[in-house]
């Protein structure tokens, strides 16, 4: 290496830490199980219960807690990588730092796709039950499916809305976030007891094809594109903004485990009450006859709650709003994050120095979730998009997790689960049925958008020396393998998936589960101590030094 070259280098390096050094660590953990609680709560209680019930009827019921039980493995392995490192976007850099540059880009390629797509969702959803409004100019907003081009265009001012409320500063974002989510807890709250009160039918939980009436692979089907992965993805919105927490290995796993808890607990009640308050004559066709343009605020009408239906289409604007700015400022993070992995131009790098704020990686997420709101125009269609890429980009973290335990045993973990090497297993095994529930071929078509990621990540990395990029191949072949082979599967798999028939019900559970297993263990095997690893390690122990000299400036701030 040159000298001109060392001294590009230590350039490099010197504004990576300069732009980290700009957020402010001032997040504690009222406020991030606020953006946490904040993220799950969004559009998805607002859909989430009648998509749910036209799928699986009563027995949408224990799809939410299935949901829950999958997130909550899942958070698990990533409490442990987020208490560990402790950075902005932090769930794009944990494949990175345990298999380099192949198995991080397409991790973080899913998961930005999965959480970029949630920021015009949540403006659609917005839109959507604004329709129910009694003008004729609302009325034009949707029609049936999609939005029409006036919807659009609102939709489209809600975006620049949640951009320009994450550009000033994070303490501004945090205080905002928790007043909206402290009404975005009482009105679903509200909104449950309110119906159970006005009409409960007890018969719809036998009645209309029994409790499951279209079986139990409706149920997992319910899980995987209705919304509750949807939902129940928003845990990881603390991790991302792990930078900017004052104790993130207390407040982390707290702000994420409580979030997805007390998120479950709404969402039942919300899913019991709204089964009991359907009037009867709705149920004539059957759950799949479902079809409300705002579920809860038209059952609210059904039973004279007009008070409760305003107040819905008031909270349609906060409840969505609210998660949609949340994930505009944890979105900003993870293309800082993916710059950092050396796979976007400098500049997305770059933090404001007054405000704390990575403004160019604003814009560009901006300028993304205008290209999504053109392409899909409905909240279901973006659902089921966002749902099967986020289950993509999970099964990265019980990878990484045990991959890191193997590979760097001596590196701090605030977060230490004796039990992960049971729940890692556990939880890919989860993520990877939930996968396959999503029935083909919308699995095909989301995995194929995950290689249309491919060619950014070969802009950057076909022009290194084969030498240097071999082990990055190597080490990330497990996950393309795993994408194709499940793909397949997919296709193969039996007919109430979707798939082709070829592996009988019952036995496709069994393998896809195998699989799992099979590449989960292929995964933790390949990983190496790759340079990114070796980088993390020199800041985490240049952070190490300050703190040991001067033990107070480690004390959390209040926000």
């Amino acid at each position: 290496m040159t000298p001109s070259e060392r001294t590009d280098t230590l350039s490099e390096q010197e504004q990576s830490t300069a732009s980290h050094q700009n957020y402010r660590r001032s997040l504690g953990t009222i406020s991030l199980t606020a953006v946490g609680l904040g993220s799950i709560i969004g559009s998805g209680w607002l859909f989430g219960a009648e998509r749910a019930a036209r799928l699986a009827g009563p027995a949408s019921i224990l799809a939410w807690v299935i949901g829950a039980a999958v997130a909550l493995t899942i958070a698990l392995t990533y409490s442990e990588l987020g208490s560990m490192f402790p950075k902005a976007g932090g769930m794009v850099r944990y494949g990175q730092y345990s298999h380099g540059s192949l198995a991080g880009y397409l991790a973080a390629w899913a998961n930005w796709i999965a959480i970029v797509s949630v920021i015009p969702g949540e403006a659609t959803a917005s839109v959507q039950y604004m329709s129910s409004w009694h003008f004729a100019w609302a009325k034009g907003l949707y029609e049936g499916k999609e939005l029409t081009v006036s919807g659009v265009a609102l939709a489209s001012v809600l975006l620049v809305g949640y951009f320009v409320l994450n550009w000033f500063a994070i303490t501004l974002f945090a205080k905002t976030n928790t007043a909206i989510t402290v009404f975005k807890v009482v009105v679903p709250t509200l909104t449950a007891g309110a119906l159970l009160f006005a009409h409960f039918d007890t018969a719809h939980f036998t009645d209309h094809g029994g409790f499951a009436p279209n079986g139990w692979s409706a149920v997992f089907t319910a899980v995987a594109v209705s919304g509750i992965v949807w939902a129940f993805n928003g845990f990881q919105s603390p991790l991302n903004l792990a930078a900017e927490a004052n104790n993130p290995g207390k407040s982390l796993p707290k702000a994420v485990i409580g979030s997805i808890l007390i998120a479950l607990v709404i969402y039942v009640a919300l899913q019991v009450a709204f089964i009991g308050a359907i009037p009867a004559a709705d149920l004539s066709k059957g759950w799949s006859g479902l079809g409300y343009t705002s579920p809860l605020a038209d059952l609210s009408i059904a039973w004279g709650l007009n008070w409760l239906a305003m107040l819905l289409y008031a909270d349609a604007f906060i409840s969505p709003s609210g998660t949609g700015m949340i994930y505009a400022a944890t979105t900003s993070r993870m293309i800082h994050g993916v710059q950092e992995n050396g796979h976007l131009p400098r500049i997305f790098g770059k933090v404001d120095a007054r405000t704390g704020i990575p403004r160019p990686a604003l814009v560009l997420n901006l300028v993304v979730a205008f290209l999504f709101l053109a392409v899909f125009r409905g909240w279901g269609s973006l659902a089921e998009i966002v749902s099967v890429a986020t289950v993509i980009s999970y099964i990265t973290g019980p990878v990484a997790v045990m991959a890191l335990r193997r590979l760097a045993p001596d590196l701090p973990r605030p977060v230490r689960l004796r039990a992960m090497p049971v729940v890692a297993p556990v939880a890919m095994v989860f993520g990877s049925l939930v996968l396959y529930w999503a029935r083909w071929p919308l699995t095909g078509k989301v995995i194929l958008l995950m290689a249309a990621g491919l060619p950014i990540w070969a802009w950057y990395e076909l022009r290194k020396p084969w030498a240097e990029l071999r082990p990055h191949l190597r080490a990330g072949a497990w996950m393309v393998g795993y994408l194709f082979v499940m793909a397949a599967v997919s296709w193969a798999g039996s007919t109430d998936f979707g798939g082709q028939g070829y592996l009988p019900e019952g036995w496709d559970l069994l393998i896809v589960a195998a699989l799992a297993l099979a590449f989960y263990y292929w995964g933790v095997a390949s990983a190496w101590a790759n340079p990114s690893l070796a980088e993390v390690r020199r800041e985490l122990d240049a952070e190490a030094v300050p703190a040991e000299q001067a033990p107070e400036s480690r004390e959390p701030s209040r926000v």
